[in-house]
């Protein structure tokens, strides 16, 4: 174990918005040990504050399923990926043939924006707050490093089946939110196990000394590249389907668990 890659929502975050500290102290264990921690997130890098407040954490962050990585000590981005105006507008007219009723929001490497209809009654505050309207009028630049559509009415897995083969060719499409139906898109070929493992990479870390750990779709590809790959057990069907190994719940401190069972055994073969 060189490397561990967490990704955060569902896995070390919960709902209520902590880490425990069982977690944080496992956390922080590997990295007086040596052995690097990254975490890889679906969240843009503005929304990172759990890691930086609770964790203190100020390094490397792989953010919005890989097509951004940021760095928490120096605020900045270090790299980005993102989907071409024009392609983002393709997408959109493709699922919008589709599903008429689907409405839309981007990010960007400097805010998120998005159509009107994106924010639900619960949050039409987000209206005073970012910037809203037609997506040709809001995205004038090429760097979209997430899209996203939303629709109210079928599952997330449903969704994402009816949409994915039309798109597919176009995006890289996933989706990791668990109280509404909102696929995520990124630009094609990039996915979280991609930039992971030019992270890993550069640190001369093979996939092999990667322990990974995830619980939704989006987290499929990481957990599949990782040497160790664990699905939470109080993950989505898909993300258990997807690796062997599953580590207890996030209500179970699941990530901690499994790090402190790894940590005692290099301190005994040691």
């Amino acid at each position: 174990m060189r490397l561990v890659a967490s990704d955060i929502d569902g896995t070390i975050l919960s709902r209520d918005g902590r880490i425990s500290e069982r977690t944080i102290r496992a956390l922080q264990s590997c990295e007086a040990a040596g052995i690097a921690v990254v975490f890889v997130t679906g969240r843009p890098a503005r929304w990172l504050t759990p890691l930086s407040e609770q964790l203190r954490h100020t390094g490397t962050v792989i953010c919005s399923n890989g097509a951004l990585v940021y760095d928490l000590s120096t605020m900045s981005v270090v790299s980005s990926q993102g989907i071409p105006r024009h392609r983002m507008l393709e997408v959109r007219n493709i699922i919008r043939g589709l599903f008429p009723e689907t409405s839309f929001a981007a990010e960007t490497a400097e805010e998120f924006v998005m159509e009107t209809g994106f924010a639900e009654p619960r949050h039409r505050h987000l209206l005073e707050e970012v910037r809203h309207g037609e997506l040709e009028d809001l995205v004038t630049g090429d760097e979209v490093v997430k899209f996203m559509a939303k629709i109210e009415g079928m599952s997330a897995e449903d969704y994402f089946r009816a949409v994915a083969p039309h798109v597919g060719h176009l995006v890289s499409v996933t989706h990791s939110a668990l109280d509404l139906t909102m696929l995520e898109m990124a630009p094609l070929g990039v996915n979280k196990a991609v930039t992971l493992e030019e992270y890993a990479h550069a640190l001369g870390v093979q996939a092999e000394d990667v322990v990974a750990f995830g619980d939704m779709p989006n987290d499929v590809e990481m957990l599949t590249w990782a040497g160790e790959g664990y699905a939470m057990s109080s993950g989505h069907p898909r993300a258990l389907a997807a690796t062997e190994l599953h580590a207890p719940g996030i209500e179970d401190d699941g990530v901690a668990q499994v790090l402190e069972r790894k940590l005692a055994g290099l301190r005994k073969a040691g």
